[in-house]
């Protein structure tokens, strides 16, 4: 009975430290979310650099993506407002992928565009580099531009993306700029995944405080990221992130504890990408990077797979228990829902979603539990056939706090 008891007010009270945490949650949401610059609202008026070649490289790298790598490119070609320096790097790709950009650079030559592409067929991957980073270091030294933006090989840019997020770069007198992405979802399984994992990562980085230099939350996305040539080799370049699986995160890191100025804007529908497939999607996609998010510490990484399965279970014991238990379960997955509102223009996922979140929740905590346990088991990461030792990828961690 004691222990019965006991059991019952410590769920009445964690349930309610939850639920009063996720108000908070979803008011510092409604609140910063509207102060994120928005460029298909208010469309940034300021000038490109006044140079008589490109006003931007695209600095591409793309291992096997022959199913992508085309409508991606082609989306490049279309752009408008301004002058592309495209660079692809077919890096070590096995199937059509380089081909494809032989068949896309050919076109461009032929016509009449503003934009250029040029490819680069790389065979090796030098010791102490991870693929993506050296096919991105390669590209680099073939960029003319004074800006550079950085993506993949699947994203789909719309005609104005990549002008609309330069200009707000300039705009925001910004050394580094991540215009977000559109998620393609197909099932709601992946809408409510995505929703879930952006409303948990507000608990640590409040993407409306990224452009506060007083602040420490810093942000990146490998599909959009806008940074200027000058600061970036200030910052040592894509050598300071040679051995990084999230390099993209990283950088931004990096730009904010250097001092330099990091932003965020909206934008949707203007740069799109499928990076979920299915609900079990992202528990793959997390294999790779979830334990590289916690810079590869086992207790950071078990403390957080903890957080999410307090938030999975908690608020569902508390409306088993009844009583105050219910009230708190019922005000967090209000204030959750809430929070899904809020982050809407991101994700168009219905607050509703949220009364699966439980579902949703430990999943994502299952997926970073898993990627610790499969790095730790591999001593490393395999990546496009590629084994990366433990030890290296932890001694070239780029700090972040």
């Amino acid at each position: 009975m004691i222990l019965a008891h006991v059991a019952k007010e410590f769920v009445l009270c964690t349930s309610w430290t939850l639920a009063l945490g996720w108000l908070y949650q979803a008011f510092a949401a409604w609140r910063g979310i509207p102060q994120i610059p928005d460029v298909t609202r208010d469309d940034p008026a300021a000038q490109l650099p006044q140079c008589e070649g490109p006003h931007l490289s695209v600095l591409l790298p793309a291992c096997n993506e022959e199913a992508t790598i085309g409508v991606t490119l082609r989306s490049l070609l279309r752009s408008t407002g301004l002058r592309l320096q495209i660079i692809a790097i077919d890096d070590r790709s096995t199937d059509r992928t380089g081909a494809i950009m032989e068949e896309l650079a050919t076109e461009a030559r032929s016509g009449n565009g503003p934009h250029s592409l040029l490819v680069i067929h790389n065979r090796e991957l030098p010791a102490g580099w991870l693929g993506k980073t050296h096919a991105l270091s390669m590209a680099l030294q073939h960029a003319t531009a004074p800006w550079i933006l950085l993506t993949d090989g699947d994203p789909i840019f719309a005609p104005r993306a990549v002008e609309l997020g330069l200009r707000q770069a300039i705009a925001e007198r910004a050394d580094h700029l991540v215009l977000l992405a559109t998620l393609i979802t197909k099932r709601v399984g992946e809408s409510l995944m995505a929703a879930t994992a952006q409303a948990m990562s507000q608990w640590s980085v409040r993407l409306w405080k990224v452009a506060d230099p007083r602040t420490r939350d810093f942000f990146g996305m490998g599909c959009s990221t806008f940074v200027r040539v000058q600061a970036f080799s200030e910052l040592g370049g894509f050598d300071a992130l040679r051995m990084e699986v999230i390099e993209d995160v990283s950088l931004g890191a990096t730009v904010k504890r250097s001092g330099y100025r990091s932003c965020v804007a909206l934008g949707p529908g203007l740069v799109s990408i499928r990076w979920i497939d299915g609900f079990l999607g992202l528990v793959t996609n997390l294999e790779k990077n979830g334990f590289a998010a916690f810079r590869y510490s086992v207790p950071l990484t078990i403390l957080v797979c903890l957080g999410f399965a307090f938030n999975a279970f908690v608020p569902l014991a508390a409306l088993v228990l009844g009583g105050w238990g219910l009230a708190a379960g019922l005000v967090t997955y209000a204030s959750v829902g809430l929070t899904f509102q809020a982050n809407r223009r991101m994700n168009q996922v219905s607050p509703l979603a949220a009364f699966l979140f439980t579902l949703s929740a430990a999943t994502i905590g299952f997926a970073l539990l898993r990627s610790m346990v499969f790095t730790l088991l591999r001593d490393g990461v395999n990546w496009r056939g590629t084994h990366y030792p433990l030890s290296e990828l932890r001694r070239s961690a780029v700090r972040w706090w």
